[in-house]
């Protein structure tokens, strides 16, 4: 089966090559010219673990391709994936302008049964717009060509995406015909041999489904940061209360670690246009304005602890950050911590100096030379009146408190992740602040 796949962020490339991967013939489509060139050449545009060496090896067996062109594609194509951006506008709600104007472009180059699939994260009712996009193009060109729309939400984790594709704990598939079902789950039968996670619905189910899902992921780290930062003012530990209530069933152990609030190009994006979506239909989301509230709060709360250690100047003083992602096994800094930990540090009269493994480059393109760029983790402690850790990659685990005490000018640390042993850090004299304990 050949398809093509509008989009070449996150959801497009990794979809694309995964489908790839087990055999299909797959045309990644973009209307950026330097992309689609640097993809050819092998370059790619994100980070994503074992990406490059999938792609590579699928470009060499014929079976991924990339092209600037939907047009010149579609008449080989049976389905299509749109997998554009939906960015917030002003007032949180998701631009649909590229999913728009692939359905135009659809609408105007299809010469047979085609079905246009809406993977990107779009808001109840976007399906219904797609469909009249499409059938207005095909109006304008007076012909009566069948098509089918479908929404298949995608749900993959930054840093594990291709494990996520390739292993899914589900697949929606929403959908008005039985004629796209059929070939939608046709697609996906390679990634369900073992048993079927094929879950069949209405279009605007699909749609709400992925709102929610991200929703309830955000509220349940609120949540965990508003009891993190009420132990911290009882005295109990946040750590000991995770534990105590993740062995419940009915609650499980995921999403429940504080820490110094969530980013990203997700959680963020899709609280604010459910928020959106609410308030266009009538009601408020009174919880999710609550958890948009407290993340907002959360990821101020570093530099909080940091101001009130230094008395509430930071003027003339260092602060090495460790990690600049929003989550480790990624470079993206999307409403990452970092950066408003970066704007409030500069803006108190202190300097930054910052190493994130894979993100040092995305930070170079978003800040500039407002902060001091470092090799490794030791070489930004140097001369520090005080760390933070924010982002918690593995090589930052375990840090040599010795060299750590010959090299930094002050000994602090502010643990966002709450990934070091208090005891530890206190018996080499570092002063210690984390999340709720």
């Amino acid at each position: 089966m050949n398809i093509a796949i509008v989009g070449t962020g996150y959801v497009g490339l990794v979809s694309g090559t995964c489908f790839a991967e087990v055999g299909f013939d797959v045309t990644c489509v973009d209307i950026d010219e330097k992309k689609i060139d640097d993809l050819r050449h092998g370059i790619i545009p994100i980070y994503e673990p074992r990406l490059d060496e999938m792609v590579k090896k699928n470009v060499e067996a014929g079976r991924l391709h990339f092209s600037t062109s939907l047009a010149d594609v579609i008449d080989v194509v049976e389905v299509v994936f749109s997998a554009v951006g939906t960015p917030p506008d002003e007032d949180g709600s998701a631009d649909l302008k590229y999913v728009l104007s692939v359905a135009k472009t659809f609408g105007e180059n299809i010469r047979k049964y085609t079905i246009l699939v809406t993977k990107s994260t779009v808001p109840v009712g976007t399906a219904a717009k797609v469909k009249e996009a499409v059938q207005t193009a095909l109006d304008r060109r007076g012909e009566n060509i069948p098509f089918d729309v479908a929404s298949n939400p995608e749900f993959l984790k930054e840093g594990a995406a291709i494990k996520d594709f390739m292993s899914p704990d589900r697949v929606v598939i929403g959908t008005e015909s039985e004629r796209a079902r059929t070939v939608i789950s046709r697609l996906y039968k390679p990634f369900m041999l073992k048993d079927e996670r094929m879950i069949y619905t209405d279009i605007p189910s699909a749609e709400m489904i992925k709102y929610a899902a991200n929703s309830m992921l955000a509220t349940r780290i609120s949540f965990m940061n508003d009891i993190a930062n009420l132990c911290e003012l009882v005295g109990a530990n946040v750590n000991m209360v995770r534990k105590g209530i993740g062995t419940d069933t009915r609650i499980g152990k995921k999403f429940l670690y504080p820490g110094c609030g969530y980013g990203g190009s997700c959680f963020p994006k899709d609280v604010k246009a459910l928020i959106k979506t609410a308030e266009q239909n009538g009601y408020r989301m009174e919880v999710l304005q609550a958890v948009e509230n407290v993340n907002e709060r959360q990821k101020s709360i570093l530099f909080d602890k940091l101001m009130r250690h230094f008395n509430g100047d930071l003027k003339g003083r260092t602060i090495a950050l460790w990690g600049l992602a929003f989550k480790p096994e990624t470079d993206d800094m999307r409403e990452a911590p970092s950066l408003i930990l970066i704007d409030k540090i500069s803006d108190a009269g202190g300097s930054v100096k910052v190493y994130d493994p894979v993100a040092m480059n995305e930070c170079r393109r978003r800040l500039g030379d407002k902060v001091t760029y470092c090799k490794d983790m030791y070489e930004a402690a140097i001369d520090a009146d005080a760390i933070m850790l924010v982002t918690e990659w593995n090589e930052f685990r375990v840090p040599s408190y010795a060299a750590l005490e010959r090299i930094m000018a002050e000994k602090v640390i502010l643990d966002g992740r709450n990934i070091y042993d208090p005891d530890e850090a206190a018996e080499h004299g570092f002063t210690y602040m984390c999340i709720g304990r």
